[in-house]
């Protein structure tokens, strides 16, 4: 059983604005109308109460609602309440801190997590083996990490989540191990943004063979950074029938017939930008 514990040195100045909602009526609220009596919170639904914790913060869930009363503790631990989580990046926060509260919320989920966004660098691969172990219903994952987590260690993790329909993809120096695992191993896969600052054109063009090689059903693909040459382009389209939107805003070198099949493939296409005339445009417009 995980604990809910306050956390006090996340960085974060927290109210305790929860805490008075909670509070049953004072004789002279009882003496009042029925049409003017204000609600004791204690008195809803728990399916409703949880509905409603559902669209607070991890960190307000854990660190002020849940430390209000025993009933909304019970509410806070139970797993359903944690099928999405969504740690969002705080400019003051100790990042181990959050990295432990996020922790902390996976193992609530026990076994019922749906969604993960992390916003933050703290993609640790203790975290990431938890997310594997109660993640066998995730459909949606961003990780962020500053190279703490190998590409060998990430594709270990995409084989244990078989659902994943939506991915995004560390920036590595190359991902050849997770883009294979993500396109053997989750046939579900409609949305994937994978960015890179440094591969060159051989390698972009090696992930995007890759790519195009496993996952024909992608709808949604960003490849922002990528420096492909019309090989990589080409056999993304051609193999990736269903894309509606596609980032190669890093890919300068395509010849007018590819430009063209593509503007008239993809529904939504981030071309390179380019200076021309002294204004900013984009090729194919």
């Amino acid at each position: 059983m995980v604990s809910i514990k306050g956390y006090k040195n996340t960085g974060i100045k927290l109210s305790n604005r929860f805490s008075s909602l909670a509070i049953s009526s004072t004789p002279a609220m009882e003496e009042e109308s029925e049409s003017t009596k204000r609600p004791n919170w204690l008195d809803l639904p728990s399916d409703l109460t949880a509905n409603i914790f559902k669209r607070l913060s991890v960190l307000t869930i854990l660190s002020d609602v849940s430390l209000v009363c025993t009933q909304w503790l019970k509410i806070c631990k139970n797993p359903l309440t944690w099928r999405t989580i969504y740690m969002p990046k705080y400019i003051d926060a100790n990042p181990w801190e959050m990295e432990k509260i996020c922790y902390n919320a996976v193992k609530l989920s026990c076994g019922h997590l749906e969604s993960i966004i992390i916003e933050d660098y703290y993609g640790t691969s203790d975290l990431l083996k938890l997310i594997a172990d109660n993640g066998s219903h995730l459909r949606c994952m961003k990780v962020m990490n500053y190279n703490i987590v190998t590409d060998e260690e990430f594709s270990d993790v995409v084989r244990k989540l078989p659902r994943l329909e939506k991915v995004f993809v560390p920036v590595f120096h190359t991902a050849e191990a997770t883009l294979e695992a993500l396109g053997r191993s989750c046939p579900l896969l409609k949305w994937l943004q994978y960015n890179s600052c440094s591969l060159d054109s051989c390698d972009s063009d090696k992930m995007a063979f890759l790519i195009a090689e496993t996952m024909p059903g992608l709808c949604h693909l960003d490849m922002r950074g990528h420096k492909l040459t019309e090989l990589g382009v080409l056999a993304i389209i051609d193999k990736c029938p269903l894309l509606e939107y596609l980032d190669i805003s890093f890919c300068l070198n395509l010849n007018e017939d590819l430009k063209k099949r593509c503007i008239d493939q993809i529904k939504d296409l981030q071309l390179p930008y380019v200076i021309r005339k002294g204004a900013l445009t984009r090729k194919g417009d």
